[in-house]
């Protein structure tokens, strides 16, 4: 199995990325996730966002969701914007707009989400995810993306 980097995320799919998580131990991730490649790998797998995107699950729905990624060396967070709207997905890591929806959540906890390895409303009700602004959107955004199974 490949090493859980920047260098290896680059270069498999999306179903390759969730087996990378699911049997990557989460120690290692968190270790990963608080050094110099967590940019990279952030970036990574939010400009995939636009490419796994299901316009027809979002119809007309129209969205500004911020996500806070708590954990970033030196104690602060990342904070990435996905704009839904014309059937179609932008991301920026520049936030602009005011977000109909903000969810933090720690980088490990956002890799498990994005990986189809953690369940979203079990994590939220546990307080892993906090989320801030439509909590139905919050709900039911997994769905807006063709999220591998590990």
């Amino acid at each position: 199995m490949t090493d859980f980097n920047p260098e290896s995320l680059s270069s498999i799919g999306p179903k390759e990325f969730a087996q990378l998580v699911k049997s990557t131990p989460d120690s290692q991730i968190a270790e990963v996730m608080s050094g110099d490649s967590r940019s990279k790998i952030l970036d990574e797998v939010f400009n995939r966002m636009p490419t796994l995107f299901r316009a027809e699950k979002a119809g007309n729905t129209t969205a500004v969701i911020h996500w806070i990624i708590s954990g970033a060396p030196g104690g602060g967070t990342d904070t990435y914007e996905t704009v839904i709207e014309n059937g179609a997905c932008t991301v920026t890591n520049q936030p602009a707009r005011d977000p109909k929806l903000a969810m933090t959540m720690d980088a490990l906890t956002f890799l498990k989400v994005v990986s189809g390895d953690g369940n979203p409303m079990m994590m939220f009700m546990t307080g892993k995810i906090k989320a801030k602004g439509d909590l139905g959107l919050a709900a039911n955004v997994a769905k807006l993306f063709d999220i591998p199974k590990a």
